[in-house]
């Protein structure tokens, strides 16, 4: 282990960003793969909507137990983890941008204070600007790993497939849509990952930080383990209403334009979204979002703690 850190060491000194984004992609890849079949559900239960008001499904679940069971049943529970592929490549650049850069921004140019706190306020927009960069350029994998989690739904109902894996997928959607085709539903996609990074980011510092001021509490699991239980909270709540949107306008099908049938933006899906279905189904799949965002955090901050802690870097 000295070896191992002291090796180590002298690569982060020289290389600290690419060390950090390295590691933080590392945690992620952990947490997405121990929680991915509760996003799964979650992106199921949040399409039936629309195959209620005109699809040819009709709503075949009900909840997050029965919607999972359900999938394992008819699909096989490896299904589950169907996407998780994607999903991963999306973590590896969605985390390692959003941490690396909002790391930077608390050091400069937000700064921290005179006695090294760092402002809510500073780190409300911190917290943001990293999620929504992080996002923006992980959102083509996004958008494959959303189609490939409804393959399996789309057989069960007799359609022919969409995309045969995740090489196809890419090379369909830049086929239809062209380059920029790769960004579909980036808008909502952005947005959500500022609201959930404003929920994530900015409570789990902000909290971890004020435990360690004002408690007994020392920087360790016990800490990193309440911090991230509040963040993965606040994340859900925040992130949900714009996850639903996010989800329908990728999920949609399109014309040979790349144009989406279904909406026309974020906010026509937004407000056909309330007319026909309500306020309330802003939050459709809000239970498993948190159940796993909740997980999710507490893995990944876990992880990325431990593996800095190991590696010679800085508690974060």
């Amino acid at each position: 282990m000295g070896f191992f850190q002291g090796d180590t060491s002298s690569v982060l000194l020289e290389w600290p960003r690419t060390a950090k984004f390295i590691l933080s992609a590392c945690a992620a890849t952990v947490a997405e793969i121990v929680t991915f079949p509760l996003d799964l559900t979650k992106t199921r239960l949040q399409i039936q909507g629309e195959a209620a008001q005109g699809g040819s499904g009709g709503r075949a679940y009900r909840g997050m137990v029965r919607t999972a069971f359900g999938i394992a049943r008819e699909e096989g529970p490896l299904k589950l983890w169907q996407g998780a592929t994607p999903a991963i490549y999306r973590h590896i650049v969605y985390s390692g941008v959003r941490m690396v850069a909002y790391e930077q921004l608390r050091e400069s140019p937000l700064g921290r204070n005179e006695d090294s706190s760092f402002p809510f306020w500073k780190s409300v927009v911190g917290g943001m600007l990293g999620g929504a960069l992080g996002q923006f350029m992980a959102s083509p994998t996004d958008l494959v790993k959303v189609q490939m989690q409804m393959e399996g739904r789309r057989r069960l109902e007799g359609k022919p497939p969409r995309v045969r894996g995740v090489y196809h997928a890419f090379v369909k959607i830049i086929s239809e849509g062209g380059v920029r085709g790769l960004w579909a539903g980036w808008v909502p996609n952005v947005q959500r990952a500022a609201l959930v990074n404003l929920g994530d980011l900015t409570t789990y510092d902000s909290v971890k930080h004020f435990l360690l001021r004002n408690t007994t509490i020392q920087d360790n699991s016990v800490c990193h383990g309440l911090a991230s239980t509040c963040s993965g909270l606040v994340a859900a709540t925040m992130g949900t209403p714009a996850d639903v949107i996010k989800t329908r306008i990728m999920n949609q099908p399109r014309d040979t334009c790349g144009r989406g049938l279904l909406y026309k933006s974020s906010l026509d899906c937004l407000l056909q979204t309330i007319r026909g279905e309500g306020f309330m189904s802003l939050y459709k799949g809000f239970l498993p979002t948190w159940m796993r965002m909740a997980p999710w955090s507490l893995t990944f901050w876990l992880t990325y703690e431990q593996v800095r802690r190991a590696t010679g870097v800085t508690s974060f």
